[in-house]
């Protein structure tokens, strides 16, 4: 007995196409993709927040001016606009080295956060 239930929990896993799912793969991506999630900047949901306040000093008006700096939404943006930015080389944004694939799932997984929540 213990044989055939060996023989079918390897018969299972040896046929089974992935551990996880892709959208569990893509989660997993937006909360920690290389080291820091997508989620600490763009919020839980992609709607974008706010990732630090500062202060500055204008050379024009040479007055010391609040300013802010902000994750931009990215839960609403399309698929090329999307990929730009997460290929684009920024100051603030690390580089993530994603493929394609990733991309694509990443997409589709943050342009799903409103359809999920209705």
């Amino acid at each position: 007995m213990k044989i055939w239930l060996i023989f079918w929990l390897l018969y299972g896993a040896a046929f089974a196409s992935d551990f996880i799912t892709k959208n569990e793969y893509a989660r997993m991506l937006y909360q920690n993709p290389r080291g820091i999630g997508c989620d600490k900047c763009h919020g839980s949901g992609g709607e974008g927040s706010l990732i630090s306040k500062y202060r500055h000093f204008d050379k024009k008006t040479k007055q010391v001016i609040d300013d802010e700096l902000r994750a931009p939404r990215i839960n609403n943006l399309d698929f090329e606009t999307f990929k730009e930015g997460v290929l684009s080389a920024r100051s603030v944004m690390p580089s993530y080295f994603l493929t394609d694939e990733e991309i694509n799932l990443l997409y589709e997984y943050v342009i799903n956060f409103n359809k999920d929540k209705k």
